[in-house]
């Protein structure tokens, strides 16, 4: 470039008086002081910076041939003011002084801004300049010609034109060419897939740090694709590129850190770079974060960290982590438990085709669980899992045809869906259906098809399967009584854990009839279902503790299981607790106790403990003394014909009202 007054006054800052000097030679034709002036709208220098204005002085100079006016032109009409030259600076001016001028701002904007502050794109106008600029051999619009022929924009998709334009740019070692050189070899655009010569372009425009190309190289040398495999080199090329805080590079390196393939292991550096890369929203990165602080990498999990990167990726429409973060909310787990936000989260990932979510949201749905509850959108969400072959919610729509819940009732919709699960071979599915068809007035036909469908469900090692098996041989759903060939079926499932099984088992031991009654193998049994907090087994075992059947005879332990089972509301057991601690037996007397456990079975509708309560209010032992409430209870049960009650009453008849009098004598 020659250096004139012009230029030498723009070095020194003063670009007002380059402009001065720069329009008196664009007088004279000087296509230079046209692109200069050009730059000085450009750039905001002198003058208020414009890009429309840039582009008016740019296109002066263009057409008197000057090439990297024609390449900024180009790229103008190209990406449009807002994207071309940096900020849009006249825009940003003209809504502040709008704001400043009110009505007067038109006429200011005018006198300012004459060519207006906007260019529309215009892909014609930008495929003409910037072939003017490739044709008199400027590399980057030689490139970018490259880019449009490849594409299709501003002319017709031309793969020839495009190798000849990029290889023009490539021969003057342009790295930004010879990458796309890379491109047009590793894809096969226009030619045949060429690994190695792909490797050959990428190789030499990653030697001059073009970020990209050292990326694109590095996945070549570590998947071994046109040049030996080599992970330690990839590492090499992938730190190169991430030292330009590009997030391929960063998330590719943070793998190979922590996964130590070629480069040393080094889980602090690897999650750096992979924080790094998430920080800049790559979403890949954000996953692999979400994943490390889930599994945990030579250390803890570290839920609260898997919840909050789980969580961004789900922001940014990763729809498995969508309902990942449904399912932290859920379950509290990492997050503080919020079923509104949960259910959000499965809806989001339910819209998105995720079948689980789906399932989840409309379990959501039919309960009303951080939603209002709605069974047709509980129906909706079920079918949309359903005919995504979610056998779960294929099974849902069975039951709920079956029963009418907020469908109508259908037998043969509820067979329908009920079949189609159970023919995805699923263990639960084929439960469900045999159950089914075992409660429709079964058939011969319904009972074989549901004992086949429950003998392979057990097969399969269901628990569930075996036991309702063992029940259908006990005769819990009509035919023939098998107690023998029962027990071999609900031993199965009551070894797998299930408890009702294990209580039922212990049932089975304690018949008499049963062939197989055996006190010690009732009370072990008894007691797995009862440690596992089943309420009947807890009563029946305190039973044989306090009888010596099958145990040794203990009354504490007795009185012990009693009130486990008289926690969970086991009416029997309540009562017999209350008589227990009243008199002392297994345990120091409580008769305060004893009365409080009397009112809970009271409450329950036991007759006889109604009369017991009734008893210590008559007598103010273990509570306070109140005839009226007692009379009350004696009531109750009375009309449940309970002869106690019908004799305390009596008894008390003469002193009491008239009222209590005529309901009792009712009940002679």
């Amino acid at each position: 470039m020659r250096r004139g007054p012009a230029e030498a006054a723009f070095e020194r800052g003063h670009y007002l008086e380059a402009l001065k000097l720069w329009k008196r030679a664009s007088q004279n034709g000087d296509a230079e002081a046209d692109y200069r002036i050009g730059m000085l709208y450009a750039k905001n220098q002198g003058v208020a910076g414009s890009i429309p204005d840039a582009a008016v002085w740019y296109e002066r100079a263009a057409q008197r041939g000057h090439a990297e006016a024609q390449y900024q032109l180009g790229l103008i009409y190209l990406y449009g003011v807002n994207a071309s030259l940096g900020p849009n600076r006249p825009e940003t001016w003209r809504q502040s002084s709008a704001a400043r001028l009110g009505d007067t701002a038109s006429n200011v904007h005018h006198l300012i801004f004459p060519h207006g502050t906007s260019v529309a794109k215009d892909i014609c106008a930008a495929f003409r300049w910037i072939s003017a600029a490739a044709e008199a051999g400027k590399a980057d619009a030689q490139t970018i010609l490259g880019n449009l022929y490849s594409e299709g924009r501003g002319c017709m998709k031309d793969f020839a034109a495009a190798l000849r334009w990029y290889r023009a740019a490539a021969d003057q070692k342009f790295a930004p060419a010879e990458f796309a050189l890379g491109d047009v070899y590793y894809q096969g655009r226009g030619v045949l897939v060429d690994c190695a010569q792909a490797a050959i372009w990428y190789g030499k425009a990653a030697a001059q740090d073009h970020v990209r190309a050292q990326i694109g190289l590095a996945f070549m040398t570590l998947k071994g694709m046109g040049l030996p495999e080599n992970p330690t080199e990839a590492a090499r090329l992938f730190q190169r590129a991430a030292m330009h805080d590009d997030p391929i590079a960063l998330y590719n390196i943070g793998l190979l850190r922590l996964s130590g393939k070629g480069v040393a292991k080094d889980i602090d550096r690897a999650e750096t770079a992979l924080r790094e890369a998430a920080r800049k929203d790559y979403l890949p990165a954000i996953q692999a974060l979400a994943g490390f602080y889930s599994n945990g990498a030579d250390a803890e999990p570290d839920s609260r960290e898997a919840a909050a990167w789980c969580e961004k990726a789900a922001e940014r429409g990763d729809v498995r982590a969508q309902f990942l973060v449904g399912r932290f909310y859920a379950t509290g787990v990492g997050v503080s438990p919020n079923i509104r936000r949960a259910a959000k989260w499965f809806e989001r990932a339910a819209e998105n085709g995720h079948f689980t979510a789906a399932f989840n949201l409309a379990i959501f749905y039919l309960n009303g669980s951080g939603v209002q509850r709605n069974v047709e959108a509980a129906i909706k969400w079920f079918e949309r899992a359903a005919d995504g072959g979610f056998c779960a919610a294929q099974v849902q729509l069975g039951k709920l045809y079956s029963m009418g819940a907020g469908v109508p009732k259908d037998q043969e919709m509820a067979s329908e869906w009920l079949s189609k699960a159970a023919g995805s071979g699923d263990p639960d599915a084929k439960t469900a259906y045999a159950l089914f068809l075992l409660h429709q007035n079964a058939s011969d036909d319904d009972v074989a098809r549901a004992h086949s469908l429950l003998g392979e469900a057990a097969e399969a090692g269901h628990p569930p399967a075996a036991f309702q098996l063992g029940a259908l041989k006990m005769g819990r759903f009509g035919g023939t009584v098998d107690m023998l060939g029962a027990t071999p079926w609900l031993t199965r499932a009551a070894d797998a854990g299930h408890v009702e099984a294990q209580y039922m088992l212990g049932l089975l031991h304690l018949d008499p009839k049963s062939g197989a009654e055996n006190a010690q193998a009732a009370a072990s049994w008894m007691a797995k279902a009862a440690r596992a907090g089943h309420a009947a087994a807890q009563f029946r075992l305190a039973v044989m503790y306090c009888t010596g059947y099958g145990v040794g005879l203990d009354l504490a332990e007795g009185v012990n299981w009693y009130e486990a089972a008289a926690e969970q509301g086991h009416t029997v057991a309540q009562y017999n607790l209350a008589v227990m601690l009243g008199r002392g037996q297994g345990r120091e007397a409580d008769v305060t106790k004893a009365t409080e456990w009397f009112q809970r079975a009271a409450e329950r509708g036991m007759a006889e403990a109604q009369v017991a309560l009734g008893d210590a209010l008559m007598s103010g032992r273990g509570t306070t003394r109140d005839c009226d409430a007692a009379v009350n209870w004696y009531q109750y049960a009375a009309r449940q014909r309970n002869e106690g009650a019908v004799r305390r009453l009596r008894s008390i008849g003469a002193t009491s009202d008239r009222t209590f009098t005529r309901e009792t004598e009712s009940l002679r």
